[in-house]
């Protein structure tokens, strides 16, 4: 496996790396969720990229980027034992030179839901993602059904700035009593992460009340908020019944939608969705 940490040494190396190319774009800190994406952009293509890069125009002031978890060595060495081919590490200041200041913005879809709580935050996340797909002019990447809004965003902007890459998205990966891989799941304490299982739970719950027929979207709302407001650790931020496609809340559900929402548990701050087909 090869290591880049400079745009020149990343150029060269990708060039020698066999089409088609998979991309599977990351923050560091890996876990199974991550492996899921390499093993799809393994089946998929004849190479494999990964970046690891804690991207700070997508945190905010009062956000954890200076205490993000981060074990380099360890993420390289899961790298290399999935089959990745090549793994880009810049640093800030190689990503961002000195004078950077193009700013991807994808409009309102990235002002709803996390956009709002976290603001500029999609910003940074549309910044990043053009780089890399600038950088490396992969055939795929691939991104994780957990961070639905994300995938939306990205999603929008390849598609409008005619980036010639196809946006896999791969289902979220759980831990067997449902709670949905997160590098921030490291944050929570033995009881708190007892308590994160009413995430997935509650929306579990709101899927097979659709499943049963349910369409009315307050009352899935509703349904999600109650299971989660009946944990004393989690203290919930919000609850969103959306259009898969444009984000936006719906009355009444009569195509795909997601199910998505926020809570906070201890000083961890979970997001997780499930789609409604």
């Amino acid at each position: 496996m090869k290591v880049a940490s400079t745009v020149e040494d990343l150029r060269g190396m990708q060039r020698e790396l066999p089409r088609p190319l998979g991309l599977v774009p990351t923050m560091g800190f890996l876990h199974d969720g991550h492996l899921a994406l390499v093993r799809a952009a393994r089946e998929q293509n004849l190479s494999v990229a990964a970046s690891i890069f804690v991207n700070p125009k997508q945190f905010g002031p009062s956000e954890d980027f200076a205490s993000y978890p981060r074990d380099l060595n360890r993420d390289l060495g899961l790298l290399d034992t999935a089959g990745v081919d090549l793994v880009f590490v810049p640093s800030v200041e190689e990503m961002y030179p000195t004078g950077f200041s193009t700013v991807v913005d994808v409009g309102p879809i990235g002002d709803v839901l996390e956009g709002a709580r976290r603001p500029g935050h999609f910003r940074g996340v549309a910044t990043v993602v053009a780089r890399l797909l600038g950088l490396f002019q992969p055939q795929r990447a691939y991104f994780g059904q957990k961070d639905a809004q994300q995938c939306v965003v990205v999603k929008k902007l390849t598609r409008e700035l005619g980036f010639p890459t196809d946006i896999v998205v791969v289902p979220t990966v759980r831990e067997p009593d449902g709670l949905a891989l997160s590098s921030r799941n490291v944050y929570l304490s033995p009881a708190e992460r007892i308590a994160a299982r009413v995430l997935s739970a509650s929306l579990r719950s709101a899927l097979a009340a659709y499943q049963g027929g349910e369409r009315d979207a307050d009352r899935l709302r509703d349904q999600v908020s109650q299971m989660v407001t009946q944990e004393p650790l989690a203290r919930l931020d919000y609850v969103s019944v959306a259009d898969a496609w444009t984000l936006e809340e719906l009355q009444h559900i009569n195509g795909a939608a997601i199910v998505s929402m926020a809570a906070w548990v201890g000083k961890a701050r979970l997001i997780d969705n499930v789609l409604l087909m």
